[in-house]
């Protein structure tokens, strides 16, 4: 296949399942490739010279950037063997270019446990602060995606997320029924319009309140870690991993959602053998 027509193809994907401004990171980088290779075939590239083009594109530039390059280009490779069925290696799997660009270990995340949790949402002194976190904490929103909420976005037991991250033109999130029911009432309390965002705050408030809170019970936490401790504790009260990732946090990969879910210490394995097999 020619690179010009491999291209070609995967910006066409991109535009359905890409966000505007990822597919504008990766035609830059793509438009380097096509000059870099001066045409040709894909097949005929080898692992060298996709180190050599990784190189020219990432000199002095910072390790995330250069890793996201990586990324981007192990990603063009990957839709041309998974999607368009190609006989190839992927080059950028090569041991020495994929030690180069390889992510640091991630850092072990505390996860918050369900009585600290519970604490930190009934500390707060309002309805509309108590929702926000519930939404995060019981639902699994990001905060940004709690935020943007209108009432037109309520539906029952189900959300609507619009310009979700996965790039989505929306996605579905769903509520339990006491907290669908107490969002009704608080909209129709607070006499929210259709159009109108439900929570009238912005993210910096939001999160100052958060670090006020967690100070009352010497924590340190973010409004991410409401949403870790969703998938967690679904994931340890026997929800399948399936439904934490695609219903709960709407992830693409089941990889990215275990990355959310917290160490599993030895108590937990041994409870789990017997509910699993009986004492």
């Amino acid at each position: 296949m020619q690179i010009s027509d491999a291209i070609r193809t995967f910006r066409t994907q991109q535009i359905v399942t890409l966000r505007q401004s990822t597919q504008v990171h990766y035609i830059t980088l793509l438009d380097h490739f096509l000059q870099h290779f001066s045409g040709g075939e894909i097949e005929s590239i080898t692992a060298g010279e996709v180190g050599q083009f990784l190189e020219s594109q990432t000199t002095n530039k910072a390790k995330s950037t250069r890793r996201l390059r990586y990324a981007q280009v192990k990603a063009f490779f990957n839709f041309l063997i998974n999607e368009c069925l190609m006989d190839i290696k992927n080059p950028c799997s090569h041991p020495l270019i994929a030690r180069q660009y390889k992510n640091p270990k991630p850092a072990v995340r505390e996860i918050l446990d369900k009585a600290l949790v519970d604490q930190l949402i009934y500390s707060t002194t309002s309805d509309r602060d108590r929702l926000i976190l519930e939404l995060q904490a019981r639902c699994g929103l990001r905060i940004g995606e709690v935020l943007k909420l209108r009432a037109a976005d309520v539906s029952d037991r189900k959300l609507t997320i619009h310009e979700p991250k996965s790039g989505k033109e929306s996605e579905i999130a769903f509520m339990p029924d006491q907290i669908a029911k107490r969002l009704a009432e608080y909209i129709i309390a607070e006499n929210i319009g259709p159009e109108d965002r439900i929570f009238a705050v912005c993210d910096s408030t939001m999160r100052a309140l958060i670090r006020r809170l967690a100070a009352k019970f010497h924590v340190k936490i973010s409004p991410h870690d409401f949403r870790r401790h969703s998938a967690t504790y679904a994931s340890r009260n026997g929800v399948p991993l399936e439904i934490v990732s695609k219903v709960l946090l709407r992830h693409h990969d089941l990889k990215t959602t275990q990355v959310y879910l917290g160490k599993v210490n030895d108590t937990e394995a041994i409870r789990w053998m017997d509910v699993l097999h009986g004492k």
